[in-house]
């Protein structure tokens, strides 16, 4: 029966963040992680040449334990464009960051998308959220996001047109019913950070912080059936005895092995990948779908952002739908290419190369609480995830650390 001071079960941001403390703190540990490669939900596919992210993903800079536990240059990390652009009324439209790229001042002033309210609105949202501290930010009330946006006194049009695909996209939520608390936390990030991709792929990040621990402490493909006390019992039968257990498995997982109640459902989304000949848009930038309609959120040309995604002389096409609509894979396939041949002429010709439907991409996490913890459950047993604090990266990252700290103050 093998032993260890802790045993955290899952290979996950959370659970490499929390192994990554312990072994700072010299404590002993092993991570049993049931797929083949560390992750979780942040993972990358190699096809032909071809990087697919699993659902379009980025990282932002600006995330406080991005900074403080990943090594950003060792990642390769190459910058989206300030600013996106808006597919609206048949045209596309450029809405800028002026603060960053002030030379699109104009097209932004004039692009229909709000009214100059809008925009004065906008220009006051990001002076005070980038003067507000984290804790400030959560520690306000708790709107649906719909709600907060009208309260401020933005239109209808700036709400459907750039709110609702822009952070409804990072939010997983078509109906802008999420947190407002969230909403103000990414806005604040992505004013003070950027967002990227490392070069070769989102998979580089918990490689990376794989890599830093002793790999005898890694097993990949094994699973845990259940939990006795401290005792897990693998899938093969196997036991292994801990002084401490952190379940660091998703939302659903972890109530399965901690006997406690189903976490609320995830929020879905579903992720197609094209390979065209040629870039639809020449600028490494976010395109939203602000016309209002259609199955298409967002689309993205990951390799105008790390040419490394997509082989020499191709594009690659990520095409992002906020649920999972219930369609067979071709009929989707089809369906989305009619609606991009309405955005750009060439899209008939793009060849599919995969497509992703997640149920559970993000977390439906309420109240939002920043260090929402609870991470010790019963004696010796601790849980740690993004479902357990703040749905995203920085979440899943700060939770995994927080369980480690919290292990080592347990005695």
């Amino acid at each position: 029966m093998p032993q260890t001071d802790v045993l955290i079960v899952g290979a996950g941001l959370a659970g490499l963040c929390c192994a990554k403390r312990l072994h700072a703190a010299g404590v002993s540990f092993l991570v049993v992680e049931a797929a083949s490669r560390p992750g979780g939900r942040v993972r990358t596919h190699s096809t032909g040449g071809f990087l697919l992210d699993r659902g379009f993903q980025v990282l932002l800079t600006s995330y406080p334990e991005v900074q403080s536990q990943l090594d950003l240059d060792a990642l390769d990390p190459r910058p989206f464009r300030a600013g996106v652009l808006v597919f609206a009324d048949g045209e596309f439209y450029r809405f800028s960051d002026p603060w960053r790229e002030p030379l699109g001042s104009l097209s932004t002033a004039i692009a229909p998308l709000g009214s100059p309210g809008d925009k004065w609105r906008m220009a006051r949202l990001r002076a005070e959220l980038t003067h507000a501290t984290i804790d400030g930010i959560f520690l306000k009330p708790e709107l649906p996001l719909r709600t907060a946006l009208a309260s401020r006194g933005f239109s209808e049009a700036i709400i459907r047109r750039f709110f609702q695909p822009l952070f409804g996209g990072i939010l997983l939520d078509p109906f802008l019913d999420a947190s407002s608390r969230m909403f103000e936390f990414m806005f604040r990030m992505l004013a003070l950070g950027r967002a990227v991709l490392p070069a070769h792929g989102m998979q580089a990040i918990p490689d990376q912080l794989a890599a830093a621990l002793p790999q005898d402490r890694l097993r990949m493909e094994t699973r845990v059936e259940r939990l006795d006390g401290t005792l897990a019992v693998l899938a093969s039968g196997e036991t292994i005895e801990a002084r401490a257990v952190v379940v660091a498995a998703d939302g659903w997982n972890a109530s399965q092995l901690l006997g406690e109640p189903a976490a609320l459902a995830g929020r879905p989304v579903t992720c197609l990948y094209f390979a065209a000949a040629e870039p639809p848009v020449d600028l490494p930038i976010l395109v939203l779908n602000g016309a209002g309609r259609g199955l298409i959120n967002h689309l993205c040309v990951p390799s105008n952002v790390a040419p490394t995604y997509a082989p020499r002389g191709m594009a690659l096409v990520s095409v992002s739908l906020l649920g999972r609509p219930a369609l067979d894979r071709n009929t989707l396939i089809e369906e989305v290419k009619r609606e991009l041949r309405e955005w750009f002429a060439g899209a008939g010709s793009w060849l599919p190369l995969g497509v992703f439907r997640i149920s559970n991409a993000l977390p439906v996490v309420k109240p939002l609480r920043k260090n929402a913890g609870d991470w010790r459950i019963r004696p010796g047993v601790f849980a740690c995830g993004d479902y357990r604090a703040t749905p995203c990266i920085q979440g899943a990252m700060e939770s995994g650390r927080l369980a480690a700290e919290a292990v080592l103050n347990s005695g």
